[in-house]
């Protein structure tokens, strides 16, 4: 996938901004490159992507979001988030694992997030039967992960479908418990601020979804 990987790095580095790029560093850190491209133009790059390059495989779409992720400049490692959640219609429980790469690796919330939300959360949604709980058992093991980015995304995966009427509510007041029961000395930290984020969130539209034990 390498002739995609080039359009989309080559792009992005035209729509690059260098006061944009030392903003994004100042905000994010050093521990990427920033080529100072914005939001929208990550977006329009892949959406271009795929349309010069139409009818790509499963395999296809998530070599090209490895080949994206790998070289650590924050909008390439973006539009790898962005292109698994065009196509999250074709991942499966097994994509699991490589996902799980990237968020072991992602450490901010602007990547971890949208990987959680609109592509593990929609990926579950999709299965059914041994699948569905194979891949609960993985968001099971994240929850009680030493790596806290891995726990925030266990937590923040049924966000969409909670908010809107659905969701493993169940299986979200069980990750937030192993997640509370760990031991920490941080009033705040990303996993606790996830459990905070998800009551927030369903808080108005289901108020009878409660936690039944202190955070």
């Amino acid at each position: 996938m390498t002739a995609a990987s080039d359009f989309v790095d080559d792009t992005l580095q035209r729509e690059a901004s260098w006061y944009r790029a030392e903003e994004m560093r100042h905000r994010f850190g050093a521990g990427m490159e920033y080529y100072g491209a914005s939001v929208g133009a990550v977006r329009g790059t892949v959406r271009d992507a795929l349309r010069r390059h139409a009818g790509l495989t499963h395999d296809e779409i998530t070599a090209l979001s490895s080949e994206l992720w790998e070289v650590p400049v924050y909008e390439r490692r973006l539009a790898a988030v962005v292109l698994l959640q065009s196509k999250v219609g074709l991942l499966t429980n097994s994509d699991l694992t490589r996902i799980e790469g990237f968020v072991r690796e992602a450490h901010l919330p602007t990547l971890v997030d949208p990987i959680a939300v609109d592509v593990v959360g929609p990926l579950l949604d999709g299965l059914a039967g041994q699948a569905r709980m194979r891949a609960g058992a993985v968001l099971d093991r994240w929850a009680g992960d030493p790596d806290v980015w891995l726990r925030r995304a266990a937590l923040l995966a049924p966000l969409r479908a909670l908010r809107t009427g659905g969701g493993d509510w169940d299986g979200f007041v069980r990750r937030a418990r192993t997640v509370a029961d760990l031991p920490s000395t941080a009033d705040s930290s990303p996993d606790r601020e996830a459990i905070t984020a998800v009551l927030e969130a369903v808080a108005e539209r289901r108020p009878e979804l409660r936690l039944s034990f202190p955070r």
